[in-house]
């Protein structure tokens, strides 16, 4: 009989043997849930299936009321601001469909464990799933609204050089906020019902606060107040190298640090209230 005293069982064996830390468990269901790229892929291209089932343009109608609704804000507002309408289209336009892909994000993100309540409770995966998912299946529309952008650079003869290349990191850091704010924003709405209503109209307000339909200088004096705004900030550092301007100095600063500590903010409650998900739902 081996004594329950060896200093070997004891030892390095019972260290196997040893719960794994709350952060351990959290950052296993992250990386797993986004090593089953195929599960959590299939499942947005199904959400957009059946968004728009029995839709002969499907997800292109969102792209051609985004149209229509630059081409009646762009005479008017244009005017009111005292910009060129070439300029002020491509602005215009790019802003709104930036915007639409951030609010989609946040606002589908206090769904984003509500939505998937009889998967949670039958079926065991990680909840990174769920969260991955919503963010892609925004990725997918915004991508379909962006075959508008093409368009516009041809049109008004946007510059194009290899500022444009910035796009790229962009899309990934805005992706990545958008995991850690579904996140986020997953749980409390789990806990707290009245954060979804909450959420939609902070960002009904925050639409008119951030420059998105009106340009930073109008703000003159007062313009560092939009510069430090994080929402500007995601807007900005895609939509300057689309349209063929310079990103604000401010604004990758701003989205770094955002991104930093909303995702440790995000990480530490996902690593304390993960295994409540199940019961809030």
């Amino acid at each position: 009989m081996i004594s329950i005293a060896n200093p070997e069982i004891n030892g390095e064996d019972s260290a196997l043997l040893a719960p794994a830390s709350r952060a351990t468990l959290a950052w296993c269901d992250l990386t797993q849930g986004f090593a089953r790229l195929w599960m959590w892929s299939a499942l947005a291209w199904q959400d957009i299936k059946l968004r728009y089932r029995g839709s002969v343009l499907g997800p292109f109608w969102m792209t051609i009321s985004t149209v229509a609704m630059i081409a009646g804000m762009a005479v008017i507002y244009s005017q009111l601001f005292g910009m060129d309408i070439h300029k002020y289209v491509p602005y215009l336009a790019v802003g709104l469909i930036i915007w639409q892909f951030l609010a989609g994000i946040i606002t589908e993100g206090c769904q984003t464990f509500l939505n998937e309540a009889a998967v949670i409770h039958e079926v065991r995966v990680p909840f990174s799933i769920h969260v991955y998912r919503s963010v892609l299946r925004n990725l997918i529309v915004f991508a379909h609204n962006m075959v508008i952008v093409p368009l516009g650079i041809a049109i008004f003869l946007l510059p194009v050089d290899w500022h444009l290349l910035t796009v790229i990191p962009a899309i990934c850091v805005l992706a990545l906020n958008g995991v850690w704010t579904s996140l986020l924003l997953g749980m409390l709405s789990a806990r707290f019902r009245d954060v979804p209503p909450i959420i939609a109209t902070i960002m009904q307000a925050l639409f008119f606060f951030t420059p998105v339909i009106w340009p930073v200088g109008a703000l003159k004096e007062w313009q560092i107040v939009a510069t430090v705004n994080p929402f500007f900030a995601a807007v900005d550092v895609l939509r300057a190298p689309l349209i063929g301007t310079i990103t604000a100095g401010s604004s990758w600063p701003v989205l770094i640090v955002t991104t930093i500590i909303g995702c440790a903010i995000t990480f530490a409650l996902f690593a304390r209230f993960r295994t409540r998900i199940p019961y809030w739902v």
